[in-house]
């Protein structure tokens, strides 16, 4: 090591970046080779599965050669003594007729083993051929007759092919006349599909291996990547750390933009849609109005006056939801009160409110999550717990802050009993954790039984009797 330069010696992080490379050098060529395996067996299994369904669209078609066969002399047969030497003759020369293709014919073997027709290979006519086989072995004739005797099946071997004289691979039909101890049958070469499926194989074949290399070029092209990536970040890592909060920063702006865009999409399809309502309304009384039409005028009035009074309201809830003005102005306690009155105004609940003033001792973040709660719970109970009366108590103590919320509704179901899986309740639960409080959730889950929600903060989100720096600012007077 003392031979190399100094620029040329890598550091401590440099060597673990460099051994970190390994397994995954390993790994990638795992991948690579289980990829190639995996796709080769796929492979196989989809040529298998189109090489059995050609077999058989083939086989098919060799069934419906032989019934339009049967159905062509069956009234010949049907009506036939067993030595009816003309029926046969007859029978014989429609077979003859029959072929097909380049190498279709029909062929019948007596169930001694004597050919009658041939119509391609007329050689065959008129010869024993009990016991033939072909290259492999396979015996063909005696097969045909036992296949015959049993009544019809396949049989598949090697015979010359009628076009180019030779051997190819046969898939027979054969079928039984057992009055006349016939074995007829016709044949395809299924050579053409044989090929087209060792054509697929080695297409595929080639495709995998290209994909082998393709795979172990990437793997290797990322683990230089990596490699390279590892050696800029520990040379460079301040200044990538100065990136990360730039990109910390620009999440900030991205969050605030995107606060921006939903209250612009509440104001254009709430209070937009009401000031056109308004304006519609004042249009037709003006025009009204102009026609001296001074009675019917009133209605589009008191319309856009209704209407205008909404969307005022709709400003106040979302300024109210954005950040509650009481709660800068007078602090938490003003801003609960405010809360739960409205929330018993809006509904019809009976509420009550108590505090104990502690002289806004809460800190900022505390004061916020605490509104936020309230405001999450008073939701749940308004739609869900069918209440009829409301509580809020909020105040200090030695071990911190407390606000409990308690209603007379018919409580929690069993799945949400003690902060179960309800969306509002993990909200709360979220915001007291980030706190480092605690939460406890009382309810029997019985009809009218009521719920209680506690929330304790701990002492550390209290300020100091003479430190009021991180509170409210104080605009009015101040209370808790």
């Amino acid at each position: 090591m003392r031979l190399l330069p100094k620029f040329a010696r890598p550091n401590y992080a440099q060597k673990l970046s460099l051994l970190a490379t390994l397994p995954l050098i390993v790994a990638g060529a795992a991948i690579a080779v289980l990829v190639s395996v995996q796709s080769r067996a796929l492979a196989e299994g989809e040529i298998k599965a189109l090489e059995k369904q050609l077999l058989q669209a083939k086989m098919a078609e060799l069934r419906n050669y032989v019934t339009q066969a049967r159905n062509g002399f069956s009234h010949i047969y049907g009506l036939a003594a067993p030595d009816d030497e003309v029926a046969k003759e007859k029978v014989t020369q429609i077979l003859s007729a029959m072929i097909y293709d380049r190498d279709g014919f029909f062929f019948v073997y007596d169930y001694d083993g004597k050919n009658l027709v041939s119509p391609r290979q007329t050689e065959y006519i008129n010869k024993d051929w009990t016991g033939l086989t072909d290259s492999r072995g396979t015996p063909i004739v005696d097969e045909f007759i036992r296949l015959a005797r049993q009544g019809a099946g396949w049989h598949t071997f090697m015979w010359e092919k009628p076009s180019t004289g030779e051997e190819a691979q046969m898939v027979a039909y054969v079928l039984g006349l057992q009055d006349w101890r016939w074995a007829i049958g016709t044949g395809v070469f299924i050579d053409d599909v044989l090929a087209s499926v060792a054509a697929s194989r080695a297409e595929v074949e080639s495709r995998i291996q290209r994909t082998f290399y393709y795979i172990g070029a990437i793997t290797l092209f990322a683990l230089g990547m990596v490699f390279a990536t590892g050696m800029v970040l520990n040379i460079r890592e301040r200044r990538l750390a100065d990136a990360k909060l730039k990109e910390l920063t620009q999440r900030v702006f991205d969050a605030q933009e995107e606060e921006r865009r939903r209250v612009a999409r509440e104001l254009h399809d709430g209070i937009s849609q009401l000031l056109v309502g308004v304006r519609y309304a004042l249009d037709n009384a003006r025009r009204r109005l102009s026609r001296g039409d001074f009675e019917t005028a009133e209605t589009p009035l008191n319309k856009g006056i209704s209407n205008l009074g909404t969307a005022i309201n709709e400003v106040r809830r979302i300024s109210r939801d954005l950040r509650p003005g009481v709660l800068d102005d007078l602090g938490l306690g003003p801003a609960l009160k405010a809360l739960i009155e409205d929330f018993g105004a809006r509904t019809g609940i009976d509420t009550h409110f108590s505090t104990v003033v502690f002289r806004n001792r809460l800190d900022e973040e505390a004061k916020i999550a605490l509104y936020r709660i309230a405001q999450e719970a008073l939701t749940n109970i308004e739609r869900h717990a069918d209440a009829t009366e409301v509580t809020m108590d909020l105040r200090g103590h030695a071990r911190g802050a407390t606000m409990r919320i308690t209603d007379n509704g018919r409580g929690l179901p069993p799945s949400q009993d003690r902060g179960g899986p309800g969306i509002g309740l993990r909200n709360i639960q979220e915001r007291i954790e980030q706190l480092d409080g605690t939460l406890r959730i009382l309810s029997s889950g019985g009809a009218q039984s009521g719920t209680v929600i506690e929330v304790l903060l701990p002492l550390s989100h209290l300020l100091p009797p003479g430190d009021r720096t991180t509170a409210q600012k104080p605009r009015a007077k101040q209370s808790a």
